[in-house]
């Protein structure tokens, strides 16, 4: 805000007559809050720039990696993620240890369990966030298939859509048990809908059904022995995903919205407040593995999953650091992790420009 005496050294240095009037404001009254936001503006402009480029061009690669077999579409879709948690100044710590590897058709051969990562849900950036950390597809709702760009960029990363109908079910869990068969790890998200960030929903023993399904495993050749393989289990790893640091300080529970997204929230106005920040954290905790085999039932092991997933959450949401030794696998290890110091460069040459604006414009207001 202007200060009140402000008309008062506006006068001494711009007397009327002298080119201005009574409604001129020289820059030098700008106050150091307007050229923040500019700044952040600025920022926000940019990043979109670089989305403009980098989605069109990741997913445009992505698409032409479908037809071979093998892994390199699993790689290549963490690196779409992880460049463009990069580009939207999101950083991630990991605490724990993943559980399976990036899979793959071969995996499965091998015996290689399959694995389906069980998270909360509080916004879209969950999506990218743990695309750059899990080698696995999102089972998603169908609706989003139907959404101009999103749905695109879904369909071309084989996330699987299912509507939620009971009539629906059997071949929607078809189609799990048969990506699951080809080597594909899954994520989902048991709460049906994102929360505000505060609390975690329960889960719906719903979706756990497909984790008392046995995966058929694949014989090496058609020329192996007659005798059946026998049938691989998915395991269950509960993850908690908190938004905790905004711009380098803890949030609290008014900043959650910058990074929540829920009801009935516009897209377009939470991403443009979100790429004005400077940068983000979010912490993601990979439990301990739950086997699916050793529940009674699907409800005992969403009970199970959840019991994990809101303990870590809550620990999280007060700034304490769980009791889970770190594994080897850590946000350094990301194929992302060359992108840090020419993000904070880039970042930092555009504060250098602002602040040389608003000096200048001061200097230049005192000579006259």
């Amino acid at each position: 805000m202007i200060p009140p005496h402000s008309h008062r050294l506006k006068r001494s240095l711009f007397p009327e007559g002298e080119g201005t009037t009574k409604n001129d404001i020289p820059l030098f009254h700008i106050p150091l809050s307007q050229w923040v936001h500019r700044y952040a503006q600025l920022r926000a402009i940019t990043r979109i720039g670089a989305l403009t480029v980098w989605v069109p061009l990741s997913v445009g690669f992505e698409a032409c990696l479908l037809p071979i077999p093998g892994i390199a579409k699993i790689c290549w879709t963490r690196v779409v993620w992880g460049v463009l948690c990069r580009i939207i100044g999101l950083r991630i710590r990991v605490i724990g240890e993943r559980v399976g590897t990036i899979g793959g058709y071969r995996a499965r051969q091998r015996g290689e369990r399959p694995v389906i990562y069980v998270s909360n849900h509080t916004s879209w950036l969950d999506v990218p966030v743990l695309g750059t950390l899990l080698p696995s597809v999102f089972v998603a709702k169908g609706d989003i298939q139907h959404w101009p760009i999103m749905g695109l960029v879904s369909k071309i990363g084989r996330t699987i859509f299912v509507s939620r109908q009971r009539s629906t079910t059997g071949q929607e869990r078809d189609v799990m048990i048969r990506r699951m068969d080809y080597g594909d790890n899954l994520v989902l998200f048991p709460e049906g809908t994102s929360s505000d960030g505060s609390r975690v929903l329960p889960f719906m023993s719903a979706f756990f059904s497909i984790a008392k399904c046995s995966i058929p495993q694949t014989k090496l050749s058609p020329t192996d022995v007659a005798s059946p393989l026998p049938t691989l289990t998915p395991l269950i790893q509960p993850v908690s995903i908190v938004y905790d640091k905004l711009d380098g300080l803890p949030i609290s529970r008014l900043q959650r919205p910058v990074f929540s997204w829920y009801g009935n929230m516009d897209l377009g106005p939470h991403v443009w407040q979100l790429l004005k920040k400077r940068e983000g954290q979010a912490t993601v905790i990979l439990h301990a593995p739950l086997d699916p085999d050793l529940f009674p039932s699907r409800k005992a092991l969403a009970q199970a999953t959840w019991a994990s997933v809101v303990k870590g959450a809550a620990e999280l949401r007060q700034n304490h650091t769980p009791h889970i030794q770190p594994g080897r696998f850590h946000a350094t290890t990301l194929p992302t992790a060359f992108l840090t110091p020419y993000a904070r460069a880039f970042d930092s040459f555009l504060e250098k420009i602002f602040t040389f604006l608003f000096i200048f414009s001061r200097n230049s207001h005192d000579e006259s």
